[in-house]
């Protein structure tokens, strides 16, 4: 979590940057999902090419996750298979859709500021927690 003050000489320098952040998250979630068309078709040939040769040697696949193991706060996968990748684009695209949708909310919630135009005079200070607008501090310049 990255917690920003940033300083705007308008209120439609907030719209464009919430605005910029927007099409930013937008263009990131579509490429992820993109992605993970690709990545959950190899996965799903790789889970059945498994099953086939498990069923022709007679075994049982066992499943472990011996490859994974956590360093301080840190998740470690060691040979990665397409599934360990699928999962943590999920987990991006998820993250995605939140911000996104915590953008939108914010936008919605600056629609007042196409009400007061630009007025001169006075500066913005903007409170952002990732990018996205929590508070906006309007003082009259001196």
């Amino acid at each position: 979590m990255v917690v920003e003050l940033r300083i705007y000489d308008s209120p439609t320098g907030i719209l464009e940057a919430v605005d910029s952040e927007i099409v930013r998250t937008k263009s990131a979630l579509g490429e992820y999902l993109r992605r993970l068309d690709e990545i959950r078709s190899l996965a799903e040939k790789s889970r059945k090419v498994r099953e086939v040769f498990f069923k022709l040697a007679g075994k049982r696949e066992i499943q472990e996750n011996s490859n994974e193991l956590t360093i301080g706060n840190l998740d470690i996968v060691l040979d990665a298979n397409s599934w360990s990748e699928l999962t943590a684009v999920e987990e991006a695209i998820r993250s995605q859709q939140e911000r996104l949708l915590e953008l939108q909310k914010a936008r919605e919630a600056l629609k007042w500021i196409d009400q007061i135009g630009d007025i001169e005079g006075f500066k913005y200070m903007v409170l952002e927690n990732n990018g996205i607008q929590k508070k906006i501090l309007i003082r009259y310049a001196v």
